[in-house]
């Protein structure tokens, strides 16, 4: 096998032409085995196989610097830097991580997990390679999709000052997760089938300069002349115009032309942007046809592509996608916006339904929450749905344009808390304590199925802001005879006893339930709230329950900074209430990838930790 000849970077360079084509249908195949085990970015990284390739042809590792934007399409870079023996354990805790980390491999230049960042990084590498008088090349790979996020612009501007050599790969497969939208989509459509009028500038170029003594000086009148004969036949201009030298587009599977085009982008002494189109999914027929639903896959059935284990429960995306999409049949005034994630945030079932109300405005979290804002002062009801770790993107236009004008805008905080096997940048665990800061923001979290049904008709309602915050995952059916009315800043008290008071938030309630079950068995009286809402905190319960408790615990599932447990130690202080707190969250830290059920144990919230601290806590105020 020629995959065998790579056991660490640059090995690939001693590989003889005809053996390239071949490396590349193994690396599909070892992938296409080893996700279909463990899960992972499988269509994104089969379309970047032979462009990868190309990189490690053309640059020397780890000098060179090659930095992946959002990262999950790396696989083929870290198979060809040595990490072959890493994918038994791909995205398990302790094994290798599903993107580039800088502590795995000195070839890993930048992490990264968020789109549109990768411009920027690259940029600061390049001022800090002049500054240090170095000579290394820097490229940043970005994908089509992430051209949607306004933070790759900003990157863009800078770098079109730049007078030294920065080369920008635009891999462009038509995709981010979903299908892309927008006026980039389209710049970018009309320059796929641009080939010929590039062919046609070089060509008019080459003969122009034939030309004795004019010819030259001809070729750099027309390059400063915007509204010459570059206007018809350079297909990059919105490039060109900014000072960014473009080439292509280029077949991204053909890694001779892509070796030949990379060598020319070298050689220029500023930024040049190389326009590559590949195809997602590429090498494997299900992955090719249905590439969203393989963006992020778990174990699946290499003959069908068909997942491994069905969960034949509905999440709490379905149940949100089902409730939002009956309330927008009875109220015109509901419009959803997703930013690129429709099919992930389970909006796609009202687009269908209601596509004239839909807006997808691309991987740009900033502007769909402050089109939110827009959509809310104009008298509709904006339903936002958005990944946890992405709406940190927008936490400004949260601030700025939803809360400071208190508009209705109705944040659906999806995949909060641990999400597992993506790692650090997609843990959802910031949230509640970023959330909770803003004045005018209401922030509640449902203990099960039922009470996110309710909580979705509560908060299509609610006149201010307010964010529902749910994990990823099947909605909890426990706890169904607890049902109350869904009432503005009011917890529900489940079980009422002594002694020791469990708070709990949002699907800790599972978690919460085992351990009043257990402190019952070993002796101990326990009152079981739910928190409901975080913001504003239920201050009237807690002075109540203060009374004939001596302890009360707190579990979230996110960071103790900031969040309700730190909250509600807060008040009980300033109020001099009479009872221990003892909050139970994650610690100051990023909690790297691998299951949920792992990292909980790892960050101490199982069952037995919480029950080993809430008794400890005890007898030690009893003096025990």
């Amino acid at each position: 096998m020629v995959l065998e000849k790579i056991q660490k970077a640059n090995d690939v360079k001693s590989l003889r032409p005809e053996e390239l084509p071949v490396l590349a249908d193994e690396i599909r195949k070892f992938l296409i085995e080893k996700l279909s085990v463990t899960g992972g970015h499988l269509a994104s990284n089969l379309g970047v196989v032979e462009l990868t390739i190309a990189l490690h042809l053309c640059f020397h590792l780890p000098e060179d610097k090659l930095i992946w934007d959002v990262g999950h399409q790396s696989y083929t870079h870290k198979l060809l830097t040595g990490r072959k023996a890493g994918f038994d354990d791909l995205r398990k805790y302790g094994g290798m991580s599903g993107f580039p980390k800088r502590k795995e491999s000195d070839c890993d230049a930048f992490d990264t997990g968020h789109s549109s960042t990768s411009i920027s990084a690259g940029l600061g590498y390049v001022e800090a390679r002049e500054l240090l008088k170095q000579k290394h090349s820097v490229v940043s790979i970005i994908g089509d999709g992430s051209l949607t996020g306004g933070m790759a612009y900003e990157a863009l501007n800078n770098a079109s000052r730049l007078k030294s050599n920065f080369i920008i790969i635009l891999n462009d497969n038509n995709m981010s997760i979903s299908e892309n939208v927008g006026g980039m989509s389209r710049y970018l459509n009309g320059l796929r089938t641009a080939q010929a009028y590039t062919e046609l500038k070089r060509g008019v170029e080459d003969t122009l300069k034939k030309i004795p003594g004019k010819g030259d000086r001809i070729v750099n009148q027309m390059r400063r002349t915007k509204s010459g004969i570059k206007q018809l036949f350079v297909p990059g201009m919105f490039f060109e115009d900014m000072g960014i030298t473009y080439l292509g587009p280029v077949d991204g599977h053909n890694i001779r032309s892509l070796v030949k085009i990379l060598g020319e982008a070298r050689r220029v002494d500023h930024a040049v942007l190389v326009h590559v189109i590949t195809r997602k999914g590429k090498g494997y027929p299900p992955a090719e046809e249905n590439p969203s639903r393989f963006h992020g896959t778990g174990p699946f059935e290499i003959s069908t592509g068909e997942p491994k284990a069905k969960d034949e429960k509905d999440s709490y995306t379905d149940v949100f996608s089902k409730v939002l999409t009956d309330i927008g049949g009875r109220d015109e005034k509901v419009v959803a916006i997703t930013a690129a994630m429709a099919d992930g945030t389970g909006l796609s079932r009202f687009a269908r339904r209601f596509p004239q109300r839909f807006f997808d405005v691309g991987i740009a979290e900033e502007h769909a929450m402050t089109f939110a804002a827009g959509l809310a002062a104009g008298g509709m009801k904006p339903v936002f749905a958005v990944y946890s770790s992405f709406l940190q993107r927008a936490y400004d236009q949260t601030i700025h344009d939803v809360c400071l004008q208190n508009l209705p805008v109705f944040l659906a905080v999806d995949r909060a808390g641990l999400v597992g096997s993506d790692g650090e940048t997609h843990q959802g665990v910031f949230d509640l304590s970023f959330l909770s800061t803003i004045p005018n923001m209401t922030v509640m979290s449902p203990k099960n199925r039922w009470e996110m049904a309710d909580m979705v008709r509560f908060a299509v309602d609610f006149p201010y802001p307010i964010a529902l915050r749910y994990p990823r995952g099947a909605a909890y059916e426990g706890m169904r005879r607890f049902r109350a009315p869904v009432e503005y800043g009011k917890c529900e008290i489940l079980y009422e006893e002594e002694d020791i008071a469990v708070f709990f938030v949002g699907h800790m309630s599972e978690l919460a339930d085992s351990v009043r079950r257990r402190l019952k068995e070993i002796g101990y009286a326990c009152s079981l709230i739910n928190a409901r809402f975080v913001k504003p905190l239920d201050t009237e319960a807690l002075e109540m329950l203060a009374r004939n408790h001596s302890l009360f615990v707190t579990i979230e599932e996110n960071v103790l900074t900031g969040g309700y447990g730190e909250q509600v130690l807060d008040y009980v202080t300033r109020a001099r209430l009479d009872v221990r707190v003892r909050c139970i969250g994650i610690s100051d830290d990023y909690v790297e990838h691998g299951s949920v059920e792992v990292l909980r144990h790892e960050v101490g919230l199982d069952r037995d930790a919480v029950v080993k601290q809430a008794v400890t806590d005890y007898l030690t105020m009893r003096g025990e």
